[in-house]
């Protein structure tokens, strides 16, 4: 019988030399397509009846299939990952970024952590309960699905408006960026769950002027404006809201260091936590972040418009404050159009997570599973539209030294061979026992 584990780094590195770049923010045509027939392939070989759908535009590539439960009453488990990556800029990178080469313990490449690593576990692990003919407690659905680094507009989000019947029945979910180890104190982990992650609200601002000669004197100038503008949201700081995610995650750890945690100033604990504290101090407070400016089109030519994009995240029930508050800061002078999607949040408790403890547990005995908000966005926003409850688990132990966090989007993304044979072993003990 093959051990998934043994599948699920070569799965890693053939899906990374696929490029799955997406790098549209307007739902065009995708690049998921080779990627999911891959997946599609996969699975069929074991025995799953899939459904391949494109969503949306050409070449957004989804497959979902489906794994009978014991007890078709109980709700169905969603095991859910996106195929397509951000762009890589070689002349970065150590290694190629679509080689998936596999070095010094590491399976390198873009997509690695986000989250083509993760595609891997739930492909192995899926495979090898077909293989065994497992009937889990519950159903699973599995689905890959396209464009969800550009929103899941044409990906998630399609397929909840036009698809919904594929997930008939799911009431909870488990995809990325949770489940990781961080160590802590003397030696202890911690596996940091996903229960809540900040809303997005992507702004596209422009400012307007008088165009003329750049050689003249100019009291209206746009790009003048739209910098101004910009520079006072880049200076402001939003106030800081300890939502109960965030307060459960350093009050256990606090307790696992002995380090005592104020909940009236959180940031002395935030700063005590290594690498993870650009993560967990971006979940403290709204956050702004200009991503691109344009304007000009010659040196001795003052425009008539100046454009850039701001890149905003806002804390669950923050949504029309942030949006007043932006306005206040920004001013009258300086349109704003933009595209949302709300944040996502849940309570964390229930068998569920018992069933992820244990797992865990039975893995690394003595770890502690902890709650956590994420600061960025996953195709949870979109999945909860359904009514489903969403947690981030895809398990990875990590060697300690390992900045974990910076590697999402990052240059040499790379996931290690052991923590990917490790999730796999975590997965397949929750899959059984959900």
């Amino acid at each position: 019988m093959i051990d998934p584990a043994d599948e699920v780094v070569r799965f890693a590195s053939e899906l990374i030399a696929i490029d799955t770049t997406n790098a549209s923010d307007n739902g065009g045509p995708g690049t998921e397509r080779p990627a999911a027939e891959y997946v599609a392939e996969k699975l069929t070989e074991v025995g799953y009846d899939v459904t391949y759908v494109e969503s949306g535009a050409p070449g957004r590539g989804n497959v979902i299939a489906r794994l009978p439960g014991a007890d078709p009453e109980r709700g169905a488990l969603l095991v859910h990952g996106h195929l397509d990556v951000v762009p890589a800029d070689a002349a970065e990178w150590s290694v190629h970024p679509f080689s998936g080469e596999i070095r010094d313990g590491y399976v390198w490449g873009r997509g690695a952590v986000d989250i083509k690593g993760t595609l891997a576990m739930t492909l192995a692990v899926a495979r090898g309960l077909r293989r065994e003919g497992v009937v889990p407690p519950r159903d699973l659905i599995f689905a890959y699905v396209a464009d969800e680094e550009a929103g899941g507009f044409t990906g998630a989000r399609w397929l909840v408006d036009h698809r919904p019947e594929l997930f008939e029945g799911a009431t909870e979910a488990i995809s990325e960026v949770g489940g990781f180890s961080v160590t802590v104190g003397d030696g202890a982990r911690a596996y940091l769950v996903e229960t809540a992650e900040k809303g997005v609200m992507w702004l596209r601002l422009k400012a307007r002027g008088v165009a003329g000669h750049g050689s003249l004197l100019h009291t209206d100038n746009a790009v003048a404006k739209l910098a101004a503008a910009i520079t006072r949201l880049d200076q402001h700081r939003f106030p800081l809201v300890l939502t109960g995610p965030v307060h459960d995650l350093l009050a256990g750890l606090a307790e696992m260091t002995g380090v005592p945690f104020d909940p009236d100033d959180p940031e002395p604990a935030v700063a005590r936590l290594g690498h993870l504290s650009r993560l967990v101090g971006a979940t403290l407070r709204d956050t702004a972040a200009v991503t691109m400016f344009e304007a000009g089109y010659k040196g001795n030519v003052v425009p008539s418009t100046a454009r850039a994009t701001v890149d905003g995240r806002m804390l669950p029930g923050r949504e029309k404050a942030f949006e007043a508050e932006l306005a206040a800061v920004l001013g009258p002078d300086i349109e704003r159009e933009w595209d949302s999607l709300p944040p996502v949040e849940t309570t964390f408790d229930g068998a569920l997570v018992d069933a992820m403890a244990a797992a865990i547990g039975a893995e690394d005995p003595g770890a502690r599973l902890l709650p956590y908000m994420l600061s960025a966005g996953t195709d949870a926003k979109s999945f909860q539209r359904l009514g489903i409850r969403h947690f981030g688990f895809a398990p990875l132990r990590l060697p300690p030294e390992l900045d974990f966090t910076s590697l999402f989007h990052g240059v040499d993304e790379r996931v290690p061979v052991e923590g990917l044979r490790f999730g796999v072993r975590v997965l397949d003990r929750l899959l059984r026992n959900c």
